[in-house]
Protein backbone atom coordinates (compact mmCIF):
# COMPACT_ATOMS: atom_id res chain seq x y z
CA UNK A 1 0.00 0.00 0.00
CA UNK A 2 1.18 3.68 -0.73
CA UNK A 3 2.37 6.04 1.99
CA UNK A 4 -0.50 9.12 1.88
CA UNK A 5 2.04 11.00 3.44
CA UNK A 6 4.22 10.58 0.41
CA UNK A 7 1.39 10.87 -2.23
CA UNK A 8 0.18 14.34 -0.17
CA UNK A 9 4.06 15.54 -0.20
CA UNK A 10 4.51 15.05 -3.34
CA UNK A 11 0.51 17.18 -3.92
CA UNK A 12 2.04 20.02 -2.24
CA UNK A 13 5.21 20.02 -4.28
CA UNK A 14 2.83 20.25 -8.15
CA UNK A 15 0.86 23.12 -6.25
CA UNK A 16 4.00 24.53 -5.44
CA UNK A 17 5.48 24.20 -8.60
CA UNK A 18 2.35 24.99 -10.50
CA UNK A 19 2.06 28.29 -8.60
CA UNK A 20 5.89 29.35 -9.39
CA UNK A 21 4.65 28.32 -13.42
CA UNK A 22 2.27 30.84 -12.88
CA UNK A 23 3.82 33.87 -11.09
CA UNK A 24 6.95 33.30 -13.74
CA UNK A 25 4.65 33.84 -17.02
CA UNK A 26 3.20 36.78 -15.25
CA UNK A 27 6.89 38.16 -14.82
CA UNK A 28 7.26 37.54 -18.35
CA UNK A 29 4.30 39.02 -20.08
CA UNK A 30 5.65 42.12 -17.55
CA UNK A 31 9.15 41.98 -18.48
CA UNK A 32 10.74 43.39 -22.04
CA UNK A 33 14.01 42.94 -23.15
CA UNK A 34 16.16 39.64 -24.59
CA UNK A 35 18.00 39.03 -21.14
CA UNK A 36 14.79 39.19 -19.61
CA UNK A 37 13.30 36.91 -21.81
CA UNK A 38 15.80 34.46 -21.90
CA UNK A 39 16.23 34.27 -17.68
CA UNK A 40 12.50 33.76 -17.37
CA UNK A 41 11.97 30.78 -20.17
CA UNK A 42 14.83 29.08 -18.99
CA UNK A 43 13.17 29.33 -15.46
CA UNK A 44 9.83 28.73 -17.11
CA UNK A 45 11.23 25.61 -18.60
CA UNK A 46 13.07 24.29 -15.47
CA UNK A 47 9.75 24.71 -13.32
CA UNK A 48 7.83 22.81 -16.56
CA UNK A 49 10.69 19.91 -16.12
CA UNK A 50 10.07 19.84 -12.31
CA UNK A 51 6.07 19.61 -12.35
CA UNK A 52 6.72 16.85 -15.20
CA UNK A 53 8.65 14.94 -13.03
CA UNK A 54 6.63 15.30 -10.02
CA UNK A 55 3.21 14.51 -12.36
CA UNK A 56 5.05 11.71 -13.61
CA UNK A 57 6.09 10.40 -9.80
CA UNK A 58 2.30 10.92 -8.46
CA UNK A 59 1.00 8.92 -11.50
CA UNK A 60 3.78 6.13 -10.24
CA UNK A 61 2.37 6.66 -6.49
CA UNK A 62 -1.34 6.25 -7.78
CA UNK A 63 -1.16 3.69 -9.91
CA UNK A 64 0.96 1.35 -7.57
CA UNK A 65 -1.67 2.48 -5.07
CA UNK A 66 -4.31 0.59 -7.69
CA UNK A 67 -2.44 -2.52 -8.68
CA UNK A 68 -1.73 -3.35 -4.71
CA UNK A 69 -5.83 -2.99 -4.69
CA UNK A 70 -6.10 -5.13 -7.44
CA UNK A 71 -4.36 -7.91 -5.44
Amino acid sequence: MTDPAALAEIEKRIQIVEDNLRQLQEQAAAYSGAADEERNAERIADQEAKLEALLKQREALIGKVQRDQKI
